[in-house]
This record gives C-alpha cells, structure tokens and sequence, in this order.
C-alpha cells in the first residue's frame, strides 16, 4: 500500500487561495432528521442555539454565492444539519451554480428524490456526498439513529445508475467514520461499486464527542511538530447567521471573524484575524492560541489526504464509468 505523505517542505497560503478560500464551509441548516450518536450536534446545545436561524436565509446564501462565483471557490453545503431540509435547498443550489460556484453537497440520503438528484445534475453540481456509516440494518440503526437503511441503499443505487444514464457532471461519494463497533473496510466494500470514491473519515470530536470512541486515531500530523493546520490557509466556516469562524473546529461559532452583513468575504479573508492565526502556525506557535491548544483534531488535518484529493480521485473513477458506459 502506498504511503500517503501529509506535510509539506513549505507552508503558506495555498496558491489557489491567495485571493480567496478555496472553499466555504456553510451551515447551511441546523434542523436535521437524524440523531447520530458520533454528532456534535446530537451531543450538544448547539441547534437549540441557533433557534432564531435554522436555516441559512436566502439573502446571506446569495451574497455568499454572489462572491464566491466571481472566483469559482466551492460552497460545501455542510453544517448543522441535514441540507435538504432546507425549504429552498434546490432553489439555491441552482442560483449558486448560475453564479459560477462548485458546488459539493454533503446529505444522508434520506431526502434524496429522483426529482432531486435530476435537477441537480442537470444543474451540474459537481460533487454528492452520502453519509453511510455502515453496511448492514443492524449497524444502521445504531450509527445513523432516526433514518432507514434500505431507503438510503435505494436512493444511492439509483443515484448512481441515473448519473450514469445522464452522463452528468457530478461525482458521487461515500463516507464513513472510522468508529468503534464498525469494520470499516466492510462498510468501503459495501458501497464502492455504487460511487465514484469512498472516504474513510477519522473520528473528529469537536471538542465535544468522546476520542475514545474513534477506531484508529494515528495522526496525519505529528503533534509534537507543531505543523500548521491547513484549514486556515484554505476555506473558512460561515454559519447561518453569516458570522464567519475561523476554522471548522469551532462549530459553536466561539470565534468571530466577521459577519458577512457587514463586509465581504475576501476582507475577511485577508482581515488581521486570519493573518494572525496563520502567523502562529508557521511560526509553529499554533498552541499558544488557545482554541488550537486544546483542538483534538489538528492531528487528523493533512496538507496533500485531503478534499481536493479526493475531488481529484473521484473524478478519476467518474470518467471512466462514464467512458465505459458510452462504449
């Protein structure tokens, strides 16, 4: 098996984002249909937080979009939630699209239509993540609480197959949590011969779910080096009330960057707040920061194993489906 290398000789602004973060992070909805043991959400005070913007509303999704789209970054439709859930969910990912956004939608499968997942390929979204967690009935019930197996393993099956069938554009993925009580190589085979890519997650805790529950915590980054976080030389976080927090540990939105009323993204981007943080961690001084210090996650972000790897990946094993299915 080859080695997956995660540092680098050289840290810094990623190229791609010196302008602007490469991606957005949105949460996009707090409301969900799911009691998952291994959220942060479940686990939680904070969707009852958030009771006042449950949902993103339509004049931050379109400012967010608006300036996004003049530099093609992505819009992780992520969060607090499910997204689909979100009463304009379809509405905005095509106003989104129109503006030049990529778009990479992370869902649990339970809402996913053939209307739906029709007009989002023939919108062009780029990338559909199912959140699986397990392979059989049984583990379901426990990891994904609140929501049906077949009705997931049907959605993706047929996803999979309309995808093809329409030559679109988008890569569809599973993931999974590398936790406790689940074989995840199991849970790869399972799904991999119905998407494009499969991801192995580690178990993140937020600073909220248990470590011990995690199946395999080796790190990406060796603590005791110091090596900076990546997450903050990248993308950034916005909730639903436009605030935007410095990195996507802190989901409690602890931090306060900006809010996106009051100024533009690629101000915040290049604001004082940001350059500070960044400092710290070349300097390799991150844990003096205090929200770094105490981060169980750090470890687990990787410079090159990361989202733009798997986009790369994905789109690898698309074409060639779609090669295939042409001839």
């Amino acid at each position: 098996m080859q080695k997956i290398e995660h540092t680098n000789k050289h840290y810094g602004i990623r190229a791609e984002a010196v302008e602007f973060p490469m991606m957005i992070v949105l949460s996009f909805s707090y409301v969900c249909n799911a009691l998952c043991p291994n959220c942060p959400y479940t686990n939680s005070s904070i969707r009852s937080d958030y009771k006042d913007a449950k949902y993103m509303s339509e004049e931050i999704f379109k400012k967010i979009a608006d300036e996004a789209g003049k530099y093609g970054a992505w819009l992780r439709i992520s969060g607090g939630g499910e997204p689909l859930m979100h009463p304009q969910f379809l509405e905005l990912m095509a106003y989104a699209k129109l503006k030049g956004c990529k778009l990479g939608i992370i869902n649990n499968g339970s809402l996913m239509s053939i209307d739906k997942a029709r007009a989002l390929f023939e919108m062009g979204v780029e990338m559909l993540e199912f959140s699986v967690d397990a392979a059989t009935k049984e583990d379901y019930d426990i990891v994904r609480k609140g929501l049906d197996f077949d009705t997931l393993v049907n959605a993706v099956r047929t996803l999979y197959a309309l995808r093809n069938e329409m030559n679109a554009p988008t890569k569809i993925l599973a993931s999974a949590i590398n936790q406790q009580g689940i074989d995840v190589d199991s849970v790869e085979a399972f799904w991999s011969p119905y998407v494009d890519q499969f991801q192995k997650r580690k178990y993140l805790t937020w600073g909220i779910n248990d470590p011990q529950n995690s199946a395999d915590d080796t790190p990406y980054l060796p603590p005791e080096e110091k090596i900076p976080c990546p997450f903050i030389f990248e993308r950034l976080n916005i909730d639903s009330r436009g605030q935007i927090m410095v990195c996507g540990y802190d989901i409690a939105a602890n931090t306060n960057m900006g809010n996106i009323r009051e100024k533009s993204i690629k101000e915040i981007w290049h604001s004082e707040g940001f350059e500070f943080y960044r400092q710290k961690h070349l300097d390799k001084k991150g844990d003096e920061i205090a929200m770094c210090k105490e981060c169980p996650d750090w470890k687990y972000r990787s410079w090159h194993h990361n989202y733009w790897k798997l986009v790369e990946n994905a789109e690898k094993v698309k074409n060639q489906a779609l090669h295939v299915k042409g001839n």
